[in-house]
């Protein structure tokens, strides 16, 4: 595969290049190795492609998680405690879950409400995230999750792989696309999500 477009919000790929060349590298290795051919295994049953070989999401994640393994990625999660108190809050994001928990009992939350997150592939504070799903995951991965982990010291930048329109249009309906993300974080305005990205369009 080939990356085709890339987006840098908040310096993200700088950030990449002058810290962590190296681990760079390896998530463009990673894509560029990986034969998206071998993957268009899917037989559409929709109307307009019905009968047509479509690319596998679960497939290509498969083939992504064996690659990023393969190098020492490996999934993280981030649990944490949730308070309505924006004061409570703010004061309690850097520390762990059960920190959380005592801290938020102590200042009056009888029961907090326990809660995680998990992304694809951690490595040395940088998050990667591929996604082939609908266009909700990609929001909740650019505006929820990535902002989530760097808030909470677990990352310091966060990447997405996305496919492009062109490839997207080889896929069964609703897949998010990365012009359409890009759009839609440049949209929001240049400090929106608060947390350093670096968008990956590709395609085979």
């Amino acid at each position: 595969m080939k990356i085709t477009h890339k987006y840098s919000h908040l310096n993200g790929e700088e950030y990449l290049i002058v810290h962590h060349q190296d681990l760079y590298n390896e998530i463009l290795n990673v894509i560029t190795s990986i034969d998206a051919e071998k993957f268009k295994t899917k037989i559409s049953k929709e109307k307009t492609k019905k009968g047509n070989k479509l690319y596998s999401p679960i497939d290509l994640n498969k083939e992504f998680d064996r690659k990023f393994s393969k190098l020492g990625w490996s999934e993280s999660r981030y649990s944490y405690y949730i308070t309505l108190n924006r004061n409570l809050m703010e004061k309690s994001l850097s520390m762990s879950s059960k920190e959380q928990k005592k801290f938020l009992i102590e200042h009056g939350e009888d029961q907090p409400i326990f809660s995680y997150n998990q992304t694809d592939f951690v490595k040395d504070k940088i998050a990667v995230e591929v996604q082939f799903g609908k266009y909700a995951f990609v929001a909740y991965d650019l505006f929820v999750k990535h902002m989530l982990f760097f808030s909470g010291g677990v990352i310091n930048v966060g990447v997405e792989i996305l496919p492009t329109k062109k490839m997207q249009s080889q896929m069964s309906s609703g897949v998010a696309y990365y012009e359409g993300e890009v759009y839609n974080v440049m949209r929001q305005g240049r400090t929106s999500p608060p947390v350093p990205l670096l968008i990956l369009g590709i395609e085979q």
